[in-house]
Protein backbone atom coordinates (compact mmCIF):
# COMPACT_ATOMS: atom_id res chain seq x y z
CA UNK A 1 0.00 0.00 0.00
CA UNK A 2 1.40 3.36 -0.80
CA UNK A 3 1.11 5.95 2.34
CA UNK A 4 1.13 9.79 1.41
CA UNK A 5 4.14 10.58 1.73
CA UNK A 6 5.92 13.64 3.58
CA UNK A 7 5.62 17.23 2.38
CA UNK A 8 6.19 19.55 -0.59
CA UNK A 9 7.11 23.20 -0.41
CA UNK A 10 8.31 25.59 -3.17
CA UNK A 11 9.45 28.77 -2.82
CA UNK A 12 10.26 30.51 -6.70
CA UNK A 13 12.52 33.30 -6.88
CA UNK A 14 11.10 36.64 -6.99
CA UNK A 15 13.03 38.93 -8.74
CA UNK A 16 13.31 41.86 -6.27
CA UNK A 17 16.26 41.90 -4.28
CA UNK A 18 19.70 43.12 -5.47
CA UNK A 19 21.52 40.59 -8.24
CA UNK A 20 24.02 38.51 -6.73
CA UNK A 21 27.15 39.84 -8.91
CA UNK A 22 28.73 37.11 -9.23
CA UNK A 23 26.41 34.61 -10.32
CA UNK A 24 25.07 34.96 -14.00
CA UNK A 25 21.51 35.80 -14.86
CA UNK A 26 20.21 31.39 -14.97
CA UNK A 27 17.98 30.71 -11.83
CA UNK A 28 19.91 28.04 -9.22
CA UNK A 29 18.08 25.49 -7.85
CA UNK A 30 18.10 24.45 -4.02
CA UNK A 31 16.53 20.96 -3.11
CA UNK A 32 16.02 20.22 0.19
CA UNK A 33 14.88 17.16 1.81
CA UNK A 34 13.63 16.27 5.90
CA UNK A 35 13.65 12.45 5.72
CA UNK A 36 10.39 10.86 7.06
CA UNK A 37 8.35 14.28 7.34
CA UNK A 38 4.97 13.08 7.03
CA UNK A 39 1.86 14.83 5.06
CA UNK A 40 0.68 16.33 8.24
CA UNK A 41 3.18 16.73 10.05
CA UNK A 42 2.95 20.53 10.01
CA UNK A 43 -0.22 20.60 11.65
CA UNK A 44 0.08 19.18 14.80
CA UNK A 45 2.50 22.15 15.85
CA UNK A 46 3.00 25.58 14.91
CA UNK A 47 5.28 26.10 11.90
CA UNK A 48 5.30 29.61 11.06
CA UNK A 49 8.51 29.24 8.90
CA UNK A 50 6.87 26.64 6.48
CA UNK A 51 3.43 28.94 6.41
CA UNK A 52 5.26 31.90 5.19
CA UNK A 53 7.04 29.65 2.71
CA UNK A 54 3.82 28.36 1.48
CA UNK A 55 2.40 31.76 1.33
CA UNK A 56 4.89 33.07 -0.81
CA UNK A 57 5.05 30.04 -2.94
CA UNK A 58 3.23 26.89 -3.45
CA UNK A 59 2.66 23.61 -1.36
CA UNK A 60 1.42 20.31 -2.18
CA UNK A 61 -0.86 18.33 0.22
CA UNK A 62 0.57 15.47 -0.14
CA UNK A 63 3.09 13.34 -2.59
CA UNK A 64 2.77 9.63 -2.49
CA UNK A 65 6.38 7.79 -2.74
CA UNK A 66 7.25 5.11 -4.56
CA UNK A 67 7.21 1.34 -3.29
CA UNK A 68 9.09 0.54 -1.03
CA UNK A 69 8.99 3.22 1.33
CA UNK A 70 12.79 3.57 2.14
CA UNK A 71 15.46 6.27 2.65
CA UNK A 72 17.65 5.53 -0.32
CA UNK A 73 14.96 3.97 -3.09
CA UNK A 74 12.86 7.32 -2.51
CA UNK A 75 15.51 9.59 -2.22
CA UNK A 76 16.54 8.14 -5.80
CA UNK A 77 13.50 8.23 -7.06
CA UNK A 78 13.66 11.84 -6.39
CA UNK A 79 16.87 12.24 -8.35
CA UNK A 80 16.29 10.14 -10.87
CA UNK A 81 12.74 10.42 -11.69
CA UNK A 82 12.13 6.58 -12.38
CA UNK A 83 10.48 3.77 -10.21
CA UNK A 84 12.91 1.24 -8.36
CA UNK A 85 12.34 -1.54 -11.08
CA UNK A 86 14.35 0.82 -13.28
CA UNK A 87 16.36 2.71 -11.00
CA UNK A 88 17.23 -0.71 -9.14
CA UNK A 89 17.94 1.01 -5.67
CA UNK A 90 15.59 -1.44 -4.50
CA UNK A 91 16.28 -1.56 -0.56
CA UNK A 92 18.66 0.48 2.16
CA UNK A 93 20.96 -2.68 2.24
CA UNK A 94 23.49 -3.73 -0.15
CA UNK A 95 23.01 -7.23 -0.25
CA UNK A 96 23.94 -10.51 -2.22
CA UNK A 97 21.35 -13.51 -1.76
CA UNK A 98 24.62 -16.16 -2.88
CA UNK A 99 26.67 -15.00 -0.04
CA UNK A 100 23.77 -13.78 2.36
CA UNK A 101 25.99 -11.19 2.68
CA UNK A 102 24.20 -7.58 4.07
CA UNK A 103 25.34 -4.06 4.54
CA UNK A 104 24.27 -1.11 6.57
CA UNK A 105 22.70 1.79 4.95
CA UNK A 106 26.11 4.13 5.50
CA UNK A 107 28.43 1.19 3.99
CA UNK A 108 25.59 1.20 0.68
CA UNK A 109 26.02 4.65 -0.05
CA UNK A 110 29.54 4.48 -0.91
CA UNK A 111 29.18 1.15 -3.18
CA UNK A 112 28.97 2.79 -6.64
CA UNK A 113 27.47 -0.20 -8.31
CA UNK A 114 24.19 -0.58 -6.46
CA UNK A 115 23.56 3.40 -7.51
CA UNK A 116 24.81 2.96 -10.96
CA UNK A 117 22.25 0.88 -12.86
CA UNK A 118 21.89 3.24 -15.70
CA UNK A 119 19.67 5.71 -14.36
CA UNK A 120 21.91 8.97 -14.22
CA UNK A 121 20.34 10.90 -10.79
CA UNK A 122 20.12 15.07 -11.88
CA UNK A 123 23.66 15.92 -10.72
CA UNK A 124 25.12 13.87 -13.63
CA UNK A 125 22.54 15.40 -15.83
CA UNK A 126 22.84 19.08 -14.83
CA UNK A 127 26.45 18.69 -15.44
CA UNK A 128 26.34 16.79 -18.88
CA UNK A 129 24.84 19.81 -20.35
CA UNK A 130 26.09 22.23 -22.75
CA UNK A 131 26.36 24.85 -20.01
CA UNK A 132 28.61 23.11 -18.41
CA UNK A 133 26.26 23.22 -14.86
CA UNK A 134 28.24 22.73 -11.57
CA UNK A 135 26.19 20.80 -8.81
CA UNK A 136 26.47 20.39 -4.76
CA UNK A 137 25.25 17.83 -2.45
CA UNK A 138 25.32 17.76 1.41
CA UNK A 139 24.57 14.62 2.97
CA UNK A 140 22.11 13.60 0.04
CA UNK A 141 21.67 9.69 -0.50
CA UNK A 142 23.28 8.54 -3.37
CA UNK A 143 25.67 11.85 -4.15
CA UNK A 144 28.93 9.45 -2.35
CA UNK A 145 29.21 6.86 -5.53
CA UNK A 146 30.15 7.54 -9.12
CA UNK A 147 27.94 7.27 -12.42
CA UNK A 148 29.70 6.30 -15.41
CA UNK A 149 32.40 7.22 -13.84
CA UNK A 150 31.19 10.55 -13.33
CA UNK A 151 30.37 12.17 -9.59
CA UNK A 152 28.87 15.18 -7.99
CA UNK A 153 30.96 18.06 -8.26
CA UNK A 154 30.67 19.18 -4.94
CA UNK A 155 30.15 17.21 -1.86
CA UNK A 156 30.01 16.79 1.24
CA UNK A 157 29.48 13.19 3.00
CA UNK A 158 28.35 12.73 6.30
CA UNK A 159 30.97 10.18 8.45
CA UNK A 160 29.35 6.74 9.62
CA UNK A 161 28.70 8.03 13.32
CA UNK A 162 26.41 11.54 12.29
CA UNK A 163 24.05 13.00 14.80
CA UNK A 164 21.78 13.92 12.55
CA UNK A 165 19.80 15.95 14.97
CA UNK A 166 22.25 18.38 15.83
CA UNK A 167 20.73 21.92 14.86
CA UNK A 168 24.10 23.54 14.77
CA UNK A 169 25.66 21.14 12.28
CA UNK A 170 21.82 21.72 10.78
CA UNK A 171 22.61 25.55 10.04
CA UNK A 172 26.86 25.06 9.65
CA UNK A 173 25.28 22.88 6.48
CA UNK A 174 23.11 25.87 4.88
CA UNK A 175 26.03 28.27 5.63
CA UNK A 176 27.94 26.08 3.59
CA UNK A 177 25.41 25.91 0.72
CA UNK A 178 25.19 29.55 0.70
CA UNK A 179 28.88 29.58 0.06
CA UNK A 180 28.78 27.09 -2.34
CA UNK A 181 25.89 29.19 -4.48
CA UNK A 182 27.82 32.08 -4.00
CA UNK A 183 31.18 32.18 -3.85
CA UNK A 184 32.04 28.72 -6.11
CA UNK A 185 28.46 29.37 -8.12
CA UNK A 186 26.96 26.04 -7.78
CA UNK A 187 23.85 25.94 -9.69
CA UNK A 188 22.23 23.45 -8.47
CA UNK A 189 22.70 21.71 -4.58
CA UNK A 190 20.71 18.75 -2.88
CA UNK A 191 20.32 19.26 1.03
CA UNK A 192 19.49 16.07 2.73
CA UNK A 193 18.59 15.96 7.04
CA UNK A 194 17.92 12.67 8.87
CA UNK A 195 15.02 13.83 10.63
CA UNK A 196 12.32 13.82 11.32
CA UNK A 197 12.63 10.39 10.91
CA UNK A 198 15.35 9.52 13.26
CA UNK A 199 12.75 10.40 16.02
CA UNK A 200 9.60 9.50 14.65
CA UNK A 201 11.27 5.87 14.43
CA UNK A 202 12.94 6.16 17.91
CA UNK A 203 9.49 7.70 19.63
CA UNK A 204 6.96 7.19 17.39
CA UNK A 205 5.14 9.70 14.90
CA UNK A 206 2.89 10.78 17.78
CA UNK A 207 5.83 11.35 20.18
CA UNK A 208 6.59 14.59 21.97
CA UNK A 209 9.83 14.06 20.47
CA UNK A 210 8.69 13.85 17.02
CA UNK A 211 6.41 17.20 17.87
CA UNK A 212 9.44 19.38 18.53
CA UNK A 213 11.73 18.18 16.09
CA UNK A 214 9.41 19.40 13.53
CA UNK A 215 9.90 22.89 15.53
CA UNK A 216 13.08 22.48 14.87
CA UNK A 217 12.64 21.70 11.22
CA UNK A 218 10.31 25.04 11.00
CA UNK A 219 13.30 27.10 12.49
CA UNK A 220 15.54 25.71 10.57
CA UNK A 221 13.25 26.73 7.65
CA UNK A 222 13.43 30.27 8.66
CA UNK A 223 17.10 30.37 9.38
CA UNK A 224 17.70 28.96 5.43
CA UNK A 225 15.06 31.83 3.98
CA UNK A 226 17.28 34.27 5.92
CA UNK A 227 20.48 33.16 4.92
CA UNK A 228 19.26 33.14 1.25
CA UNK A 229 18.24 36.92 1.46
CA UNK A 230 21.28 37.80 3.14
CA UNK A 231 23.42 36.02 0.59
CA UNK A 232 21.53 37.92 -2.41
CA UNK A 233 20.21 34.77 -4.19
CA UNK A 234 16.78 35.19 -3.36
CA UNK A 235 16.48 37.18 -7.04
CA UNK A 236 16.89 33.42 -8.74
CA UNK A 237 16.97 30.89 -6.03
CA UNK A 238 14.21 28.23 -6.69
CA UNK A 239 13.80 26.86 -3.35
CA UNK A 240 11.71 23.32 -3.11
CA UNK A 241 11.64 21.37 0.44
CA UNK A 242 10.18 17.97 0.38
CA UNK A 243 10.69 14.55 1.78
CA UNK A 244 10.64 11.04 0.91
CA UNK A 245 7.83 9.20 2.78
CA UNK A 246 5.76 9.27 5.50
CA UNK A 247 5.42 7.48 8.92
CA UNK A 248 2.61 5.32 11.00
CA UNK A 249 2.55 3.78 14.22
CA UNK A 250 3.77 0.07 14.72
CA UNK A 251 0.93 -2.12 16.00
CA UNK A 252 2.26 -3.96 18.85
CA UNK A 253 -0.99 -6.47 19.06
CA UNK A 254 -1.33 -9.43 16.81
CA UNK A 255 2.10 -8.69 15.19
CA UNK A 256 3.85 -10.84 12.24
CA UNK A 257 6.79 -13.41 13.22
CA UNK A 258 7.49 -15.41 10.21
CA UNK A 259 9.13 -18.16 12.58
CA UNK A 260 6.22 -18.62 14.47
CA UNK A 261 4.49 -19.91 11.26
CA UNK A 262 3.32 -22.99 11.24
CA UNK A 263 5.28 -25.96 8.52
CA UNK A 264 7.92 -22.59 7.83
CA UNK A 265 11.75 -23.42 8.97
CA UNK A 266 14.25 -21.26 7.89
CA UNK A 267 16.39 -24.17 6.56
CA UNK A 268 14.21 -23.84 3.95
CA UNK A 269 15.68 -20.27 2.47
CA UNK A 270 19.44 -19.33 0.86
CA UNK A 271 18.89 -16.24 1.82
CA UNK A 272 15.77 -13.65 3.81
CA UNK A 273 15.94 -9.86 4.35
CA UNK A 274 13.41 -9.60 7.08
CA UNK A 275 13.42 -7.24 10.19
CA UNK A 276 13.56 -4.16 8.25
CA UNK A 277 9.81 -2.27 8.54
CA UNK A 278 6.65 -3.78 6.27
CA UNK A 279 8.78 -5.37 3.22
CA UNK A 280 10.60 -8.60 3.46
CA UNK A 281 13.03 -10.47 0.48
CA UNK A 282 12.75 -14.39 0.66
CA UNK A 283 14.95 -17.19 -1.45
CA UNK A 284 13.92 -20.31 -1.10
CA UNK A 285 16.26 -23.27 -1.64
CA UNK A 286 16.10 -24.94 -4.81
CA UNK A 287 12.74 -26.88 -4.73
CA UNK A 288 11.10 -25.11 -1.54
CA UNK A 289 9.80 -22.08 -3.42
CA UNK A 290 6.21 -23.69 -3.36
CA UNK A 291 6.39 -24.77 0.05
CA UNK A 292 7.41 -21.67 1.59
CA UNK A 293 5.21 -20.12 -0.68
CA UNK A 294 2.13 -22.27 0.43
CA UNK A 295 3.22 -21.81 4.09
CA UNK A 296 3.31 -18.13 4.09
CA UNK A 297 0.72 -16.72 1.73
CA UNK A 298 -2.16 -17.26 4.64
CA UNK A 299 -0.14 -17.19 7.54
CA UNK A 300 -1.79 -13.49 8.76
CA UNK A 301 -4.36 -11.72 7.72
CA UNK A 302 -2.37 -8.15 7.52
CA UNK A 303 0.59 -10.14 5.57
CA UNK A 304 0.85 -10.41 2.21
CA UNK A 305 2.98 -12.73 0.00
CA UNK A 306 3.71 -13.01 -3.66
CA UNK A 307 5.70 -14.66 -6.09
CA UNK A 308 8.10 -12.26 -8.04
CA UNK A 309 6.04 -12.99 -10.90
CA UNK A 310 2.97 -12.08 -9.61
CA UNK A 311 3.60 -9.41 -7.44
CA UNK A 312 1.31 -6.16 -8.05
CA UNK A 313 2.03 -4.27 -11.07
CA UNK A 314 1.30 -0.99 -9.49
CA UNK A 315 3.54 -0.77 -7.30
CA UNK A 316 6.54 -1.07 -10.18
CA UNK A 317 8.60 -3.06 -8.04
CA UNK A 318 9.16 -6.45 -9.17
CA UNK A 319 10.60 -6.23 -12.42
CA UNK A 320 14.33 -5.86 -11.57
CA UNK A 321 16.95 -8.79 -11.29
CA UNK A 322 17.81 -7.76 -7.53
CA UNK A 323 14.19 -8.87 -6.45
CA UNK A 324 14.08 -12.02 -5.12
CA UNK A 325 11.58 -15.03 -5.88
CA UNK A 326 9.29 -14.12 -2.94
CA UNK A 327 8.34 -10.65 -1.76
CA UNK A 328 6.34 -9.74 1.33
CA UNK A 329 4.65 -6.72 2.84
CA UNK A 330 1.98 -6.09 5.26
CA UNK A 331 -0.80 -3.50 6.34
CA UNK A 332 0.31 -0.21 7.41
CA UNK A 333 1.52 -0.10 11.31
CA UNK A 334 2.96 -3.66 10.88
CA UNK A 335 6.59 -4.56 11.05
CA UNK A 336 7.51 -8.14 9.25
CA UNK A 337 9.92 -9.95 12.36
CA UNK A 338 11.61 -12.51 11.15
Amino acid sequence: MLLPLGFLFAALSLGRCIPLQQAPNRSKLLLVSFDGFRWNYDQDVETPNLNAMAADGVKAKYMTPPFVTLTSPCHFTLLTGRYLENHGVIHNMWFDTKTGIRLPYYTTQGISSWWDNGSLPIWITAQRQASGLKTGSIHFPGAKAKYQGEEVYKKLVEPALFNYSNETNWRQSIDTVMEWFTVENLDFITLYFGEPDSSGHKFGPESTQRKNMVKQVDRTVGYLRQRIRESGLEPNLNLIITSDHGMETVIKTNEIHIRTVSNFTFKDLDFELLDYGPNGLLVPKEGKLEHVYSVLKNAHPKLHVYKKEEFPKRFHYANHSRITPLLLYSDPGYVIHG
